[in-house]
């Protein structure tokens, strides 16, 4: 992905091959974020990544909170964005978006999904029967609940969201610990199913970073659960989750460990084919309706060099 990708004042710091790309970056549309795309894409060249993807948060479809996501209004515009960047960075951006998975408002997901030419979707669960269990304003919420029942219906629709077939990614595969709540018991069983089902999809599961900076400090998922993926031949890929430019790319060489502990050899990276990429008004029949283009491909994770820490220094 860093074929054809200009290089900008770094201070020595880019790398190309070195790092790992990030397809997991939001930005100021959000609400809940700063910094604007570009930023997110300069910080991404400075760290040496391999690529970055833009994922801002789909518009919701159930409610309007301008804290969570960008107005439906400013989608196309979104979109317009990315894709002048992409122009302008050949190969090194994807346009991507993370959608919520939620049964009762999927079908007019789907749709908007499907109206748009999204190079990838991250699937992510933040609401549980309508319960925004991850939003720091409703975390009082879940004082008296039962944790076993709230991870395992969870996971039960992370589950749902992968047989979906809309997600290119799982998003943050065990958001569900975020402020540290934990079972009375583990639930292996439970955690088991859901690797079996994403196996079975063959949906690629994102090593997110942002749990390290949650009150949980830890991967989303743990080494634990990574293991489980590698059993049932689940493909992995990486995310930080930025909600700020200088977030893009964090951690990842905790993430990295992580992944080589759990046995992984390899991850995927998300490529055209090689018919590249059309004009961000030139939205074809065939396009529409058949999201996401790009393809995840395995490539060989990369050994752990210095030059990866000095990639990571602070842009």
């Amino acid at each position: 992905m860093t074929r054809g990708a200009p290089r900008i004042d770094t201070g020595g710091v880019w790398a190309p091959g070195v790092g790992l790309p990030d397809y997991h970056t939001h930005n100021s549309r959000c609400g809940h974020a700063s910094g604007t795309l570009r930023e997110y894409v300069e910080a991404a060249l400075r760290r040496g990544l391999s690529g970055m993807g833009a994922s801002a948060h789909l518009p919701l479809v159930h409610t309007r909170d301008p804290i969570l996501s960008m107005a439906l209004s400013e989608l196309h515009d979104y979109v317009g964005e990315v894709r002048a960047l992409q122009a302008e960075y050949p190969g090194f951006i994807l346009l991507g978006i993370e959608a919520d998975y939620r049964p009762d408002t999927f079908d007019d997901v789907r749709g908007l999904l499907e109206s748009y030419p999204f190079d990838y979707v991250i699937g992510s669960v933040h609401y549980l029967d309508g319960w925004p269990f991850d939003d720091p304003r409703q975390r009082h919420t879940w004082d008296g609940r039962e944790i076993e029942d709230v991870y395992r219906r969870y996971f039960d629709l992370v589950g749902e969201a992968a047989e979906t077939g809309a997600f290119t990614l799982i998003g943050h595969l065990d958001l569900v610990k975020k402020w540290g709540h934990r079972p009375p018991r583990p639930l292996e069983d439970a955690a088991r199913a859901l690797a079996e089902r994403i196996a079975r999809a063959e949906v690629v599961v994102e090593v997110n970073t942002a749990g390290l900076r949650k009150p949980v400090a830890e991967l989303y998922p743990d080494v634990t659960l990574l293991r489980l993926l590698r059993e049932q031949g689940v493909a992995v890929t990486f995310g930080s989750d930025a909600h700020s430019p200088q977030d893009v790319g964090r951690d990842f060489d905790a993430a990295l460990a992580a992944v080589r502990e759990a046995g992984f050899d390899s991850y995927a990276a998300l490529e055209y084919p090689p018919t590249g990429i059309e004009s961000p008004d030139h939205h074809p029949a065939g396009n529409v309706g058949r999201t996401p283009r790009a393809i995840p491909t395995l490539r060989p994770l990369p050994d752990p060099p210095s030059e990866m820490t000095e990639a990571e220094a602070s842009p």
